[in-house]
């Protein structure tokens, strides 16, 4: 069903302009704060993941080499997936003993790797600092195609009271290499190298940014690591393979449509803002208003490629038919799809899952208004029960292990 968009909002663009211009500035100054560590060695080298085709030319130039090596390496390191230099047949030997006294071609260390009886995959990395993150490879379970759920911060400054995530403090952002690294890691494990072209399936066959943290609050590297993974001439994911998922930082959800153009995916999970402000405290910065007046001004969202609005199940709490009501009012004018997601207990939450009557109720509604409102049942629950648990896990066993030294 086609929804018109809607009329233009009552405020100036250019006052939404100059407003998110002044916001983007503030963002970035904290991003700063968070900053990740200079992808360099204890001795000396060069990350060279994570660079863009400018950088890679600038740092060959800088040891004497011609700019034009920089897209024989990206070729090597993109689209075949090789991270040692003597095996790039196309540079000269000389050349590879060079470039291997100066850079490496890395990936995060893997702390722990779990596969689902559901052909789910979690994978606990490890950077060079020691921080961890998360990323999950989640198959289709009907064609050889799957998403990678890529994280872009250790932790999370959001505190969503439903997030299991959300518990952890922000410790940093990540890397455009630490981004880009997880994808390629997870290529790296089920063997997917060269990409693929044309016609063949790719397994890793979309990314969706939707792991711990909120990346619009690290969106420099992020964007930067997303323009990498789009490269035609590398790993050559298209734009609409992509999807942010974000809370809604609403003045980089102006910035992110601008420039990169991906899918954008909504954390929304409640109706009212008084309901919002606490399940999602972000909104009280950015409230439902400003949020799908931004989700209207997006210029990636088409019919074709529909803005995602996630939004959590909780039992008496946001799951009522009036609630279904009011969520259909709301991206009334969108090309929208809903994602219902039943609740997914963690230790700790007073939050229970809604009942099942009540999912098909809730969808039931939204799917009559003409949008689809599939519900979102949740994958991998025998290794992984909550989003951030490996992590957890991984941290609760090093200070278990602390202790035990220091006894």
């Amino acid at each position: 069903m086609t929804h018109p968009m809607p009329s233009s909002s009552p405020i100036s663009s250019d006052a939404v302009n100059a407003l998110n211009e002044s916001e983007r500035k503030r963002i970035e100054a904290k991003s700063a704060l968070f900053a990740p560590p200079t992808p360099v060695t204890e001795d000396g080298r060069r990350e060279l993941v994570g660079l863009s085709r400018e950088e890679l030319a600038e740092v060959l130039t800088e040891i004497g080499e011609k700019p034009f090596r920089a897209k024989q390496l990206w070729h090597w390191i993109y689209h075949q997936g090789v991270t040692d230099f003597s095996r790039m047949s196309t540079i000269a030997k000389p050349l590879q003993a060079k470039l291997e006294q100066h850079f490496i071609v890395g990936r995060p260390s893997l702390t722990t790797q779990q596969t689902s009886k559901d052909d789910t995959r979690k994978f606990l990395f490890r950077f060079r600092d020691g921080q961890e993150a998360e990323t999950v490879y989640i198959p289709d379970r009907r064609e050889d195609r799957g998403a990678v759920c890529i994280s872009s911060q250790v932790g999370c400054t959001l505190s969503c009271t439903f997030c299991h995530t959300g518990t952890q403090k922000l410790v940093r952002n990540l890397g455009a290499a630490e981004i880009v690294g997880q994808f390629m890691a997870a290529r790296d494990s089920y063997g997917e190298w060269p990409s693929p072209k044309g016609d063949t399936p790719r397994l890793l066959s979309t990314i969706v940014l939707m792991g711990m943290g909120e990346p619009l609050y690290n969106y420099e590297n992020v964007a930067k690591a997303m323009k990498i993974i789009m490269d035609g001439e590398g790993i050559a994911l298209s734009r609409r393979r992509i999807t942010l998922s974000t809370s809604g930082v609403v003045p980089m959800m102006d910035r992110c449509g601008d420039e990169l153009g991906i899918n954008l995916a909504i954390s929304l999970h409640a109706v009212r803002n008084d309901l919002r402000d606490q399940l999602v405290p972000l909104n009280r910065k950015y409230p439902i208003e400003e949020l799908m007046a931004a989700c209207h001004r997006y210029p990636a969202a088409s019919n074709s490629r529909r803005i995602t609005f996630e939004y959590i199940m909780i039992r008496d709490v946001n799951d009522s038919d009036a609630e279904a009501r009011e969520l259909v009012r709301l991206i009334r004018g969108l090309p929208a799809k809903v994602n219902l997601i039943p609740f997914n207990p963690w230790p700790g939450s007073d939050f229970r899952p809604s009942t099942r009557e009540r999912l098909a109720s809730f969808a039931q509604i939204i799917m009559d208004a003409g949008y689809a409102a599939p519900i979102r049942m949740p994958r991998g629950k025998d290794i992984l029960a909550a989003c951030g648990q490996l992590k957890t896990q991984s941290e609760r066993k090093r200070q278990a292990e602390s202790r035990k030294n220091e006894a």
